[in-house]
């Protein structure tokens, strides 16, 4: 099969509890929680207040005196061949989408799905909030 990998350009200003959540160390709420309570820096200065806005590529993000580091954003585009699961893992053992990713530490996971004996073009991501827009019924894509 052929893959193209993509890479998403990101140099925009970014909610901090957006932020620390895409980083996996909590959820939004949680976030927001260890913001108030005085656990997060931002360039060595305590942030305690919500709404502050960072730039993910320039600015160093501290949570608990631990330096935070943003997952990157990769896409992956599949031509599925017949005979592979649309899925992460098979617990019958049969071949996966995600067997094509080679040498990917990320987690990668398939946006939508093509039947088992269906083959075309499929898109891969660890970006959450471009998987939600796509495949969430409110954003009629």
């Amino acid at each position: 099969p052929y893959i193209k990998k993509f890479r998403k350009q990101k140099d925009s200003m970014e909610r901090l509890q957006k932020y620390i959540a895409s980083c996996g160390i909590a959820s939004r709420r949680k976030a927001e929680e260890l913001i108030t309570e005085g656990k997060v820096q931002v360039n060595g200065r305590k942030v305690t207040e919500l709404g502050v806005k960072i730039n993910p590529q320039k600015d160093k993000v501290k949570v608990n005196g631990q330096l935070l580091a943003q997952e990157k954003p990769v896409y992956y585009l599949l031509n599925k061949p017949k005979g592979v699961i649309t899925s992460v893992s098979d617990p019958q053992g049969r071949e996966t989408v995600i067997d094509y990713i080679k040498n990917e530490s990320k987690r990668i996971y398939p946006i939508g799905r093509l039947d088992l004996y269906t083959e075309g073009l499929l898109l891969l991501t660890n970006d959450g909030e471009l998987a939600q827009n796509l495949t969430h019924p409110s954003k009629g894509v």
